[in-house]
């Protein structure tokens, strides 16, 4: 019991420090992404608060049943649908309106950001036998590193070429992986459903 409840203890301090390493990095994002005119900036700072709004919800989950837990995992597959089609809005809104990007701006960012998100990431797969929330923010976790390299590829052929198509491309891109998440996440809650039934 109390090996349990030390578990219990482990994943609700591990979901508080991801929680404001997420928010302080959709801050740093969102910012830099509005001063440096960058869809894929901008497209993982919604991103990061999106994950920040679900770390949250998980951190309530751990208080409450199966049930709750399946429902708040579901919440959070929808969330990054939603996000994914709000990223694929300003991708094209920045595609005909067109967008100057500072290459640079997006470098440094990319680099802060994969080191907090490469700790969150390895602070998560620590937990063992991790529930569905868990197994959710993990996704969200290894997304968002995934797309920081993303966008620091992007950073330097903004820079090197001047033009916008790769910022562009790396907020599509992130949309897509988000759509990914997200539907694997639902299909993990639908089956942990499923279990539950069963």
């Amino acid at each position: 019991m109390n090996e349990k409840a030390s578990g219990s203890e482990r994943e609700k301090r591990t979901l508080q420090i991801v929680l404001v390493l997420n928010s302080a990095i959709a801050i740093a994002f969102l910012v830099t992404g509005g001063l440096g005119d960058s869809s894929a900036l901008i497209a993982n700072g919604l991103d990061n608060l999106s994950d920040a709004a679900v770390y949250a919800l998980s951190l309530v989950a751990l208080s409450h049943g199966l049930k709750w837990k399946t429902r708040a995992a579901t919440a959070s597959g929808v969330m990054l649908l939603v996000f994914a089609a709000g990223v694929l809005f300003d991708v094209g809104r920045r595609y005909f309106e067109g967008s100057e990007p500072i290459g640079p701006t997006m470098m440094i960012m990319s680099a802060v950001a994969a080191v907090v998100n490469y700790a969150c990431l390895k602070l998560l797969q620590r937990i063992q036998d991790p529930d569905v929330n868990l197994r959710a923010a993990t996704t969200f976790s290894y997304n968002d590193f995934i797309s920081n390299g993303g966008i620091l590829i992007a950073g330097v052929l903004v820079w090197w070429l001047g033009t916008n198509w790769p910022d562009l491309l790396v907020g599509f891109a992130t949309a897509l992986i988000a759509i990914k998440g997200g539907i694997e996440i639902l299909r993990d809650a639908r089956q942990e459903a499923k279990q539950q039934k069963d």
